[in-house]
């Protein structure tokens, strides 16, 4: 018995389209963009990119300057538990940042690394207050939850957002610095 090629290419090309046009369409309409939805529900959020992958859902954000993380991603982990569904929650943060509080945050960065490091997070705001009295337009506000430390600088044309897991990495950085 001889097997005619081309129509076995074809169905193996239809069948190809419909198992991995399906899986898209899946992965696009019943995971990424409810949790989209859901994510540009709050205040200060312009623009948002959920990826999902196996062990975790990575949310690009690009935010305005009223926006609270703490509150961002504790309603991605409760509201959109059933999307998210167990997996590793990762928030990347477009700041619209300048050179001077990049600077200026890189300066802070050795006495919050150290108060990370020893868990004396209560010494992150008074750190970060202080040494805002140094550049007058910049306001520093930090917030805290189970799992990790939100820091918003600011100087009321451009923000910076740091998230801080409250468990560093083992190398000794900060995923999303």
């Amino acid at each position: 018995m001889k097997l005619k090629v081309l129509p076995i290419l074809i169905a193996l090309l239809t069948s190809g389209t419909l198992l991995f046009g399906g899986w898209f369409m899946y992965r696009s309409y019943a995971m990424e963009n409810p949790l989209a939805d859901l994510v540009k529900k709050n205040a200060g959020v312009e623009q948002v990119d959920a990826t999902f992958s196996n062990k975790q859902v990575v949310v690009n954000l690009k935010l305005t300057d009223g926006a609270n993380l703490r509150h961002l991603y504790q309603s991605i982990v409760t509201d959109g538990a059933s999307l998210v569904d167990g997996r590793e929650v990762k928030l990347q943060i477009d700041s619209q940042s300048s050179d001077a509080i990049d600077d200026w945050w890189s300066k802070a960065l050795f006495g919050v690394a150290q108060a990370m490091d020893n868990k004396q997070y209560s010494d992150i705001p008074k750190l970060l207050n202080e040494q805002a009295q140094s550049v007058p337009s910049l306001q520093a506000s930090t917030e805290m939850d189970s799992e990790n430390v939100y820091i918003r600088l600011s100087d009321g044309k451009n923000s910076k957002y740091v998230i801080l897991p409250r468990v560093p990495a083992s190398v000794g950085v900060w995923p999303n610095e």
